[in-house]
């Protein structure tokens, strides 16, 4: 990496790669009165990016919609959640940071951003002590992604270049950023001038060497995320002399539909489904979570399940759009017992049956489930219905090791001056393995830092302050 042209000496005060939680970055940076540039490698980001393929909870500890449902919560007690989940192996500078902004991002992009959010008050996720997760109407990304878009689309101040591949940051002789070098489809390469860059682009889920090295439980699985997750910004971050952390943590999920392939929804469980291996038997606490469930999923026979619910549960689950998406399928069967399941289903009868009524006792508070499973909404009843589900991986929760304003760091923990990293490009707060994901910690790393990346550019760099 070389120093600047004499002759490139204007350009956009922020290049932002990537129009997933990037487009919080650069909304925010607008406001504060910065030009933004938002280099995307995808034409049809608005349905290919892992925002945009997410469920679209925002978690936000202490926020206005809580105080109003009358729940106690706060950022110390977010952190505990994540420190809990993750068995202490979290980046404890980055969960205070991200609890800490929170509850002041969900409300920003309901104030400034306009999103239509709510708090999901009718289940609490896996790991999270309270109701804390917000989402829009349909609890689907892409209504995220279009919303942003077209308010980025509508600033001024904002440009968007896609299709397009940032593949390089320039530094100058004192090691800040000076411009970058994109790339476009025909392979013709642009030297765009900047003193700020804030890498976007997710993980590296898309590369299969990648994925082989760092996370080999789950290589052979199903991959449900962005074409373009291609370890751009781990590229680019290390050859910047940045440091780079937890590479082998991962967000799964143990619910995508097979006969859809979308996401089934972990809903499903935590309303009172139970999850099923080809043999007909549970095989765990199904609400420990649903990331670590993808890895275990797979370690099964065939790397297939069943997710049985009830007529209730169905009904329950239908606000979700991707579990709507599996119904218009025809993913999921029906059953008047456990019988007429386990032959639609193709699963041993007696051995279903078997774990159906253990399971229902369990729920009833009859006996202790033997794999100590405590969350029971109530137990089955009435029609069953069944629905096959493969394990996926979703997105890496490894990357750039960044500070409390989303600055990457070198080796030595010094921010590497302009550099920025947000969401999957990042090191996030999950810890390590697929374990320590909690519900919502992958939009909130995408969201949050984008958004103090954005306020620390603009502090340092703006020309209007």
């Amino acid at each position: 990496m070389t120093g600047p042209d004499p002759t490139e000496t204007d350009g956009p005060d922020l290049v932002v790669a990537g129009a997933g939680g990037g487009l919080a970055g650069a909304l925010r940076a607008a406001e504060h009165g910065l030009s933004v540039l938002v280099v995307e490698a995808s034409e049809h980001f608005r349905r290919g990016n892992n925002t945009s393929m997410s469920t679209a909870m925002f978690p936000g500890a202490g926020s206005r919609w809580q105080a109003e449902a009358g729940i106690d919560d706060g950022p110390e007690r977010f952190v505990a959640d994540i420190m809990a989940k993750t068995h202490g192996t979290a980046d404890a500078r980055l969960a205070r940071t991200l609890a800490g902004i929170s509850a002041p991002l969900v409300e920003w992009l309901a104030d400034s951003a306009g999103l239509p959010l709510s708090l999901v008050t009718d289940f609490t996720y896996p790991g999270h002590a309270v109701a804390r997760c917000h989402t829009i109407p349909g609890r689907h990304g892409s209504g995220v992604i279009d919303h942003l878009a077209r308010r980025a689309g509508e600033h001024p101040d904002i440009e968007l270049l896609a299709p397009a591949r940032l593949v390089d940051v320039r530094l100058g002789d004192g090691g800040d950023v000076r411009g970058v070098i994109v790339r476009y489809p025909d392979g013709a390469e642009e030297r765009i001038p900047t003193r700020a860059v804030l890498l976007a682009t997710n993980g590296f889920g898309a590369d299969r060497g990648l994925v082989a090295e760092h996370l080999p439980e789950i290589a052979d699985a199903l991959y449900q995320g962005g074409e373009h997750s291609l370890g751009d910004a781990l590229r680019i971050g290390v050859g910047a002399g940045a440091a780079s952390g937890f590479l082998d943590a991962y967000q799964g999920h143990g619910a995508v539909g097979a006969k859809s392939g979308t996401l089934v929804g972990w809903a499903t469980v935590i309303h009172g489904g139970v999850l099923v291996d080809l043999d007909g038997t549970r095989f765990g606490d199904e609400t420990r979570g649903y990331s670590e469930y993808a890895a275990e999923l797979a370690a099964r026979r065939g790397a297939t399940g069943w997710i049985v619910i009830d007529e209730t549960i169905h009904e329950q689950c239908l606000p979700f759009r991707d579990f709507r998406d599996n119904v218009d399928a025809g993913a999921i069967v029906w059953a008047a017992d456990a019988a007429e399941l386990a032959e639609v289903t193709g699963l041993p009868a007696e051995t279903l049956a078997a774990e159906l009524a253990d399971s229902a006792a369990a729920a009833r508070g009859e006996r202790a489930d033997r794999f100590g499973r405590t969350n029971w909404e109530r137990p089955l009843e009435g029609r069953l219905a069944a629905v096959r589900v493969v394990p996926a991986l979703f997105h890496t929760q490894g990357g750039l090791l960044v500070d409390e304003h989303a600055a990457v760091v070198d080796t030595d923990d010094r921010p590497i001056p302009g550099l920025y990293a947000a969401g999957g490009a990042a090191a996030g707060i999950s810890g390590h393995g697929a374990a320590g994901y909690l519900p919502g910690n992958g939009l909130l790393p995408a969201f949050g830092l984008s958004w103090l990346a954005a306020d620390d550019v603009a502090r340092r760099y703006s020309h209007t302050q």
